[in-house]
């Protein structure tokens, strides 16, 4: 499973013990036909039938008033599905989907377009019953229909990451007036009946007669609590709630969405937006870099309480951010030539000297979960690896898996004369203070970035490569620019995130299985294409059991880990979020989200009191 806040990222499963079907553990093969309210991957439900809202939302919040972000770069295009062209920020929350995710539980949904869920005999099949006063923002309803079109048009035309995340659905079709079911190629996948639940439902009679894998400017129909406003191409993009939007009487809805709207205001570099947030023009600022946190928030808003800082804490997995390796590439498909560059950067001297000591290094590409590899491997998770044995690094079964520690001096001889003799060992010789490849050609790498905040971490890397010989460089591009490459793969080394939920799933194909190294527009960066890799995200995502999935992807870590794909970074325990304080809150936030923005409001009466 992605959460739905990452997957919307990307543009933004299933379980039963005993004879009673789809609500908590996971499915069992006795079965019966219970309609439910909504679907558990962890446990039981939290919520039960007729629940009157989420505990982390404030039922009588306020609802009025502009909240304005600021993003970086430009959009071309309303339409968030495809990977063709920039979407705006925003453009995705017009849309409904056939369920809602539970921000304060590991992995549930309830329905939103969906009334009633029933999922068959060994996660065969899934079937939603529509709500009958469910409408677009032209007055029209949903219909299974519509929701078939979607999941065909996605598939199809949408980005890649569709193709993966639903491969298993091998039949959509409507059942009686309002019913809608999708039957699975094969039982046992336990996700995908949840993942079904974050189909986003598309008007098929706007979209039947346009071209949707082409971006455009167009304004779409949606069905959400937001529709779109005004557009300046390229520069803001403002979202207006629905004042007599469907679902605002829901249980999923109720005080949710509560401003009147949404600005998003694009800068094209990172100094004129912090400079915009300092000077009230935007509201809220998430703060990625450390060292700004620590030395930047040191303003008159700040002193005198107009603007705070929160540190609220961030309990979902941390997954992997690093530098990302493309094996496409011919230089980079020596495996110890991986590990070397990895021996060559310096995180503890970053974390020290830039980052003020705040972030702990990934380990893993589950980093901070169960999921993450640990020991050495052995019963079942051995078992999985066994037949893979041959064609695996030997250090798979042997060793366990850490980043290289380095002194913290910023150049770590040691460590720089391990990447030496790796390199030595694979061909390389140094000539004239040049790497020279085992084909007598020299050693180049590009890091390829949209975002010149982290030119203080790349440059010193670069040099660290430099000693070795390496012909290291950086190039810094705008966001579009940067994004086509990406989507054509045309990049020797990125910094890539790779999140991760309490429950893997589908979207492994995306980020590593070898269909998706070859499909243009795909999260597989690094270009995986391995058996073992193909075979193991399999058993995550068809595990029959919680301690299955973590087993399959221990196992599916491991093998990642000791191919180098990538070269660690970090990760923070807390999201830091700057803002104006003209925002109320709930007491409450919920265990695996910030809450923000989806359950904060205006706060009229702060706003009087504040100038900015």
């Amino acid at each position: 499973m992605i959460s739905r806040r990452h997957l919307l990222a990307l543009l933004g499963m299933a379980p039963l013990a005993g004879a009673i079907p789809f609500s908590g553990a996971w499915v069992s093969r006795a079965w019966a036909e219970v309609r439910r309210h909504g679907l558990a991957m962890h446990g039981d439900l939290k919520y039960p039938a007729g629940f009157a809202r989420f505990d982390y939302v404030d039922a009588d919040a306020p609802k009025g008033g502009e909240l304005r972000q600021g993003v970086l770069g430009t959009f071309d295009s309303l339409n968030p599905f495809i990977y063709l062209g920039d979407p705006a920020a925003g453009s995705a929350a017009i849309y409904d989907t056939l369920t809602a995710h539970a921000s304060d539980e590991p992995f549930s949904e309830y329905g939103l377009l969906a009334e009633s869920i029933l999922v068959g005999p060994d996660s065969s099949f899934v079937e939603y019953q529509l709500r009958p006063e469910a409408r677009f923002h032209d007055g029209s309803p949903v219909t299974p229909e519509d929701a078939i079109f979607s999941m065909e048009i996605l598939r199809e035309k949408g980005h890649p990451f569709y193709g993966a995340y639903y491969a298993n659905i091998a039949r959509a079709e409507k059942i009686g007036e309002r019913g809608l079911r999708f039957t699975f190629d094969r039982p046992g996948n336990r996700e995908l009946p949840l993942i079904t639940g974050q189909l986003t439902v598309l008007p098929r009679h706007y979209w039947q007669n346009r071209d949707f894998g082409k971006p455009s400017l167009d304004v779409p129909l949606g069905s959400g609590p937001y529709r779109i406003g005004t557009v300046d191409a390229g520069r803001a993009l403002t979202l207006e709630r629905v004042p007599d939007y469907w679902a605002a009487h829901l249980p999923v809805a109720i005080g949710l969405n509560n401003f009147a709207r949404l600005r998003y205001d694009y800068f094209r570099d990172e100094t004129t937006l912090f400079e915009a947030f300092k000077g009230g023009a935007v509201d809220v600022r998430i703060e990625r870099v450390a060292r700004l946190w620590a030395t930047a928030y040191d303003f008159p808003a700040v002193r005198d309480g107009r603007v705070q800082k929160l540190e609220l804490p961030d309990h979902t997995p941390a997954g992997l951010q690093g530098f990302i390796l493309n094996s496409r590439k011919p230089q980079f498909q020596d495996r110890r030539l991986r590990q070397a560059i990895g021996l060559a950067f310096d995180f503890e001297w970053s974390n020290k000297a830039l980052f003020f000591g705040a972030y702990t290094r990934c380990n893993s590409w589950f980093s901070n979960s169960e999921m993450a590899a640990t020991g050495l491997p052995e019963g079942p998770e051995l078992a999985l690896l066994e037949p893979f044995r041959a064609d695996l690094p030997a250090e798979v079964f042997t060793k366990v898996y850490q980043p290289p520690v380095s002194d913290g001096s910023g150049q770590d001889r040691k460590l720089l004369r391990e990447a030496r003799d790796l390199l030595a060992a694979a061909g390389y010789q140094v000539k004239d203070k040049k790497l020279m490849g085992p084909d007598g050609r020299l050693l180049t790498i590009e890091f390829l970035v949209d975002d010149v905040t982290f030119n203080r971490v790349i440059e010193p890397f670069i040099k660290n490569l430099q000693v070795l010989g390496i012909e290291a460089g950086l190039r810094n591009v705008d966001p579009s620019q940067y994004t086509s490459r990406l989507n054509d793969f045309d990049f020797d080394v990125i910094i890539g995130s790779y999140p991760q939920s309490l429950s893997p799933g589908n979207e492994q194909r995306d980020f590593f299985g070898s269909a998706a190294a070859d499909a243009k527009g795909s999260r597989n960066y690094a270009g995986v294409k391995d058996k073992a890799v193909d075979a193991l995200i399999d058993k995550v995502i068809f595990a029959e059991s919680r301690e299955a999935l973590v087993v399959a992807c221990r196992a599916l870590d491991r093998v990642l880990n000791w191919q180098y794909y990538a070269v660690p970074q970090w990760y923070s325990a807390v999201d830091r979020i700057a803002v104006w304080d003209r925002f109320g809150r709930p007491a409450v936030q919920p265990e695996y989200a910030s809450g923000f923005p989806d359950t904060w409001w205006f706060d009229p009466e702060k706003a009087a009191k504040i100038k900015g």
